[in-house]
């Protein structure tokens, strides 16, 4: 009796570890058809910080994420869950990836979307130049990504914690580019940086980008409203997520 009751306390832990997995990483999936990528990488407002509903928690159609095994699930809030880098589960919340997906998919109807989302809060933009740890895990999980589609653009959202030095910050920004463009494979694909609240030499920067590089573009934060100094609250995230959108879909088609 002893041991049968051991073998049972065993199982029990098991099932329970299993299913603690399963809640993380929800279920794989593989696509049946090639995925349009989006590679979404940067700082808090891109790993999220905005609380999402009921309602938004609940599968996103037609969109996959890669997990944190780098294999493909149902997308769904936070999409952040399972950055290789980030902070922890609990920090992670609604980013633009999710009303940007959005947008995508009624764009463009039957193609389906797969996000690689892969951001740190607090992190400087020298956390994200060539060769840091940073900057490889977005190169290798993309290039993963790649096994099952073809990737369409960059969304980039960084530039609160390099505010005490914005005159280099453009310079950096280009490297960044230029250095993932390299990396990738990929010489011309589309590039969107997001503007931070009210920093305004980090927002110029950001706005000169695309007379600096061709093929890439940038989102105004004009109008919208934060729930702190930094973070953007739900409303204002989705806009932002629906400006990301525009900007991609008019390199797109250039």
């Amino acid at each position: 009796m002893k041991l049968n009751k051991r073998l049972f306390l065993c199982l029990i832990f098991v099932i329970s570890s299993l299913s603690g997995t399963q809640l993380l990483n929800g279920q794989d999936e593989s696509p049946d058809q090639p995925l349009d990528l989006y590679l979404l990488i940067g700082q808090s407002n891109m790993a999220g910080r905005a609380p999402f509903t009921e309602e938004e928690a609940k599968p996103l159609e037609n969109c996959y994420l890669l997990n944190n095994e780098d294999k493909w699930e149902i997308a769904k809030n936070p999409l952040n869950r399972h950055s290789t880098i980030r902070k922890g589960l609990n920090a992670q919340k609604l980013n633009p990836g999710y009303s940007f997906t959005k947008v995508m998919l009624a764009e463009n109807g039957e193609t389906p979307i797969g996000l690689i989302v892969n951001a740190k809060g607090g992190s400087k933009i020298e956390e994200w130049a060539k060769d840091t740890r940073f900057y490889k895990e977005a190169v290798r999980r993309a290039k993963k990504a790649q096994e099952n589609g073809t990737l369409k653009g960059i969304l980039w959202h960084q530039g609160e914690s390099n505010e005490k030095n914005p005159e280099a910050y453009l310079t950096q920004l280009v490297a960044l580019v230029t250095n993932l463009r390299e990396d990738l494979d990929s010489p011309v694909l589309p590039f969107v940086a997001g503007q931070v609240n009210k920093v305004p030499g980090i927002n110029d920067a950001i706005a000169k980008l695309p007379s600096e590089l061709p093929h890439t573009s940038f989102v105004s934060s004009e109008g919208l409203t934060t729930m702190d100094r930094w973070h953007f609250d739900a409303k204002s995230m989705k806009l932002m997520g629906e400006r990301y959108a525009e900007e991609i879909l008019k390199l797109q088609k250039k």
